[in-house]
């Protein structure tokens, strides 16, 4: 396998991994307001998600990092087409960022009232645009014969993205409402596991939709088979769910998050951003790699570095394993 292809699937991978963890963190923020009915029950929400919601974000900056340096050429295609909601997202992390941190500084409830909206803002507006930036990244966006965006932010505002971003948000909240009914105990155990069952069904329609147009845009054969079983593994989560197991239910959507991804990665291959003006246009993995040495070099780094994130990563969440008593 060439190394432009290896380096295609390890970014590939990286954002599997962010839109798996990133996903439940996201669905917590963005429900802890709603399932928590006090303060103590609040805590407990946010509790779960504390240990963990910064180093699931490495996968972010890694994906990123790995993208500027194997695919500099799609980098800077998609920063600069892209730039504005990959602002506005970079914004919202860093609200959440930092309500996470100085909600608890300040025992005033004006002040937590004011965290709170920033941590389902910046829940929110992140889980929605990333969809709308994936949507356009599959469906494609006009470049002309540079590689260079030639649309405006209201080109990316099309129905395909759009649907991507609600289905990225309802997938992302049914991924979080499991997730509290997996860490959390008594009523709010109840309501998170309850929640999860109504935004679930609304989370499938969503997601077979946008599944299915993505697929019919730029599909195959291995790429449907990924998103039929990404749908059979959502479906799974929720009947699992529905009868109290939440491990399996929080398995089914991780499986059905992952193999989601993967299926959009998958139809894109060999492309990274398809052209809608001229396909003599569209910027491909091979045009847009890094030199066959950069690739060498850090496939070597990458080789010794990643197995050490994936135990540190993996160490905190056994740490972190028992559910959060509401106190």
């Amino acid at each position: 396998m060439e190394l432009t292809t290896v380096w295609f699937v390890a970014i590939a991978t990286l954002w599997t991994g962010y839109f798996v963890l990133e996903g439940f963190d996201f669905g917590v923020g963005m429900l802890y307001r709603v399932l928590g009915r006090n303060e103590p029950e609040r805590r407990a929400a946010i509790s779960t998600i504390g240990p963990v919601w910064d180093g699931n974000e490495v996968w972010l900056i890694m994906a990123g990092a790995a993208t500027f340096a194997a695919f500099p050429e799609w980098y800077a295609t998609l920063f600069s087409g892209f730039y504005l909601p990959l602002f506005a997202i970079l914004v919202g992390l860093i609200l959440r960022g930092v309500a996470l941190e100085y909600r608890g500084k300040r025992d005033e409830p004006v002040w937590r009232s004011r965290m709170d909206a920033m941590i389902v803002v910046g829940s929110l507006l992140p889980a929605l645009l990333w969809g709308v930036a994936f949507g356009n990244i599959v469906r494609g966006v006009p470049l002309d014969a540079d590689h260079e965006y030639v649309g405006s932010f209201g080109t990316l505002l099309n129905p395909f993205a759009l649907l991507g971003g609600l289905t990225f948000v309802a997938v992302f909240v049914t991924h979080g409402a499991i997730f509290l009914a997996l860490r959390t105990t008594d009523d709010l155990r109840v309501r998170a596991n309850r929640l999860a069952t109504r935004t679930g069904a609304l989370g499938a329609v969503l997601a077979i939709a946008f599944l299915a147009w993505a697929q019919a845009l730029r599909g195959d054969a291995v790429s449907v088979g990924i998103a039929i079983a990404a749908v059979v593994a959502f479906a799974g989560g929720l009947v699992a769910n529905v009868l109290r197991r939440e491990g399996w239910a929080f398995a089914g959507t991780t499986f059905a998050i992952g193999l989601s991804v993967v299926s959009l990665f998958v139809a894109l291959f060999p492309d990274v951003m398809p052209s809608t003006l001229d396909p003599a246009s569209t910027l491909t993995a091979v045009e847009a790699a890094s030199s066959a040495y950069t690739l060498k070099v850090m496939t070597i780094i990458t080789a010794i570095f990643m197995p050490l994130v994936l135990l540190y990563q993996g160490w905190t969440y056994w740490v972190f394993r028992q559910r959060v008593v509401v106190a």
